[in-house]
């Protein structure tokens, strides 16, 4: 792997990979951390429901530039679904709309096994009402609280892993691996009707979103105790399965006033998944720019960290 020199810092910026606490919400937690930083511009990489715990990536300072890339990748969950109960949000937080009768039995471990596979692969997933999709320039969750219908559109989604973790009367423990923009209440839901029962999300904590881990996670508490800088990653710990090539300084210099670099001005480094957009170093290995292929070998920036 390439080493940048130096460390981080919060003028340049980078990421901060927090182990979300239940109860609030990811803006709750951005504006949180934005408290201990100095006025560091912070953002956060894709929404986790106040109850659900886990992986939370916040970009700071330039770093924020990034954002949009790295809440692309796969996201792994671990999700307690509750058969035999449907709700207006598809969680446990929300208000039941049915519940199956006393005495109804069950699916057991099998027969949710054998339900599974069907979610293998990509398809189209409708969002939730009650889910931060605009519609008609409102979210679609100030509607749905007003009892106003909401109609969303769905949503190309991709399933890569699906696993029966354990069952344990109606509670269902399944660990998933999903695309950005997957929703996990949805799935809880079509997974109980599926079983002929109904069914909404009693927890979920995500445990991966791209290359960033529970286990390498801070709690909030340990981000503020000991300071943002210090918890800080740098930008090059970002994107690291994208290709990647070293400027020159003359490339270095190209790049930062929006200019595009031909062959001559870098070089490429191996390895990397193939992709559309590639990680622009500089010669000290710190990411200058994310460049976008223009043809002959010319990469141009679209994003510029500076």
């Amino acid at each position: 792997m390439e080493q940048a020199s130096g460390g981080p810092d919060l003028g340049r910026g980078g990421v901060i990979v927090i182990d979300k606490p239940a109860g609030p919400t990811s803006h709750d937690v951005v504006a949180a951390v934005r408290r201990h930083s100095g006025g560091a511009k912070i953002g956060h990489t894709g929404t986790l429901d106040p109850f659900a715990t886990g992986v939370l990536p916040l970009v700071v300072g330039k770093a924020t530039r990034l954002a949009r890339y790295v809440g692309g990748g796969d996201k792994e969950y671990r999700a307690v679904v509750r058969l035999g109960r449907a709700t207006d949000t598809l969680d446990a937080s929300g208000r039941v709309v049915s519940e199956a009768p006393a005495g109804t039995r069950t699916p057991d471990a099998a027969e949710v096994a054998r339900a599974l596979p069907a979610f293998l692969g990509s398809w189209p997933q409708t969002p939730p009402a009650f889910s931060a999709k605009l519609t008609g320039g409102v979210r679609a969750y100030e509607q749905a609280r007003r009892g106003v219908p909401v109609s969303l559109a769905p949503v190309p989604v991709t399933v890569s892993e699906l696993e029966l973790v354990g069952m344990e009367g109606p509670l269902v423990t399944i660990r998933l691996v999903v695309s950005a923009g997957f929703y996990v209440r949805a799935f809880a839901d079509e997974l109980g009707s599926k079983l002929g029962v109904g069914g909404c999300l009693e927890a979920l904590r995500r445990t991966r979103s791209g290359p960033f881990r529970a286990e390498d996670a801070l709690s909030l508490d340990q981000v503020i105790a000991s300071g943002v800088a210090r918890a800080l990653l740098p930008p090059e710990a970002l994107l690291l399965d994208w290709p990647a090539v070293v400027l020159t300084e003359e490339g270095l210099g190209r790049v930062a006033h929006g200019r595009g670099v031909g062959p001559a001005e870098y070089r490429p480094i191996p390895g990397g998944r193939p992709g559309a957009l590639v990680r622009l170093l500089g010669p000290d290995l710190r990411l200058a720019a994310i460049g976008e292929p223009a043809g002959g070998g010319t990469l141009h920036p679209a994003v510029v960290l500076g």
